[in-house]
C-alpha cells in the first residue's frame, strides 16, 4: 500500500495496539515522544504538538540543548513523513506508552548511537515501508550524534533487532 509523501498521515492507535510501557530512560522518551509529537505537529498543522515537544526537551535539557537537538528532531521525522511509502502510526498525545513505529523510531536512534548497522537499515525500511532509506537514514544520523553531544545516549538494549524489525514489515506487506 504506497502512498505519496504529501497524502501520508499519522494514524492514532488504539489501546490495545500500544506494545511498551513509557520507559523512565530520558534519552528514549525524548526519541519517542518528540517523534510523536513532532509528526503529529506536522500532520495536523496544530502548534500545540510542537509545543509539547519544545516543553519535553527543554525541561529535561534547558532550552539550548532543547533548540539544537529540536532541530535535528524536525530534520528526521521530515525524512521519515517524506519517504514514507505507508502511514506512520503514532500514540495520543499523553499516552504512556509507545506504540510500534514510536518503538521503531527509538530504534533507529538507538541502532545509529550503538552502529548497529543491519538492524538500523531494517528498522528504517520496517518504519518507512521502502528499502529506499536514504534520506530517513541521514536525518537519523543527525539527531543521533546531537543526542549523543548532549549526553543523551540511549540504551543497546533499544534496538530492535533486525529479525524484528523485517518481521513487522512484512505483516504490514501483507
Amino acid at each position: 500500500m504506497a502512498n505519496s509523501a504529501s497524502n501520508t498521515s499519522v494514524q492514532h492507535v488504539r489501546r490495545s495496539a500500544k506494545v511498551v510501557p513509557l520507559p523512565a530512560r530520558a534519552p528514549e522518551r525524548l526519541v519517542g515522544v518528540g517523534f510523536r509529537c513532532w509528526l503529529a505537529g506536522l500532520s495536523t498543522g496544530d502548534i500545540k504538538c510542537w509545543e509539547d515537544a519544545w516543553n519535553t526537551f527543554s525541561g529535561m535539557l534547558g532550552p539550548d540543548n532543547a533548540k539544537t537537538l529540536l532541530l535535528d528532531l524536525s530534520k528526521f521525522v521530515r525524512a521519515v513523513k517524506a519517504s514514507a511509502q505507508r502511514d506512520i502510526e503514532i500514540s495520543p498525545a499523553g499516552c504512556r506508552s509507545f506504540c510500534r513505529d514510536e518503538c521503531l523510531a527509538i530504534s533507529i536512534i538507538a541502532a545509529c548511537q550503538h552502529n548497529e548497522r543491519q538492524a538500523l537499515t531494517a528498522s528504517v525500511a520496517a518504519l518507512i515501508g521502502t528499502e529506499d532509506i536514504g534520506d530517513t537514514l541521514n536525518g537519523a544520523l543527525a539527531l543521533a550524534a546531537a543526542l549523543r553531544s548532549a549526553n543523551q545516549l540511549l540504551c543497546a538494549e533499544s534496538v530492535c533487532p533486525a529479525t524484528c524489525a523485517l518481521r513487522a514489515q512484512r505483516r504490514r506487506l501483507m
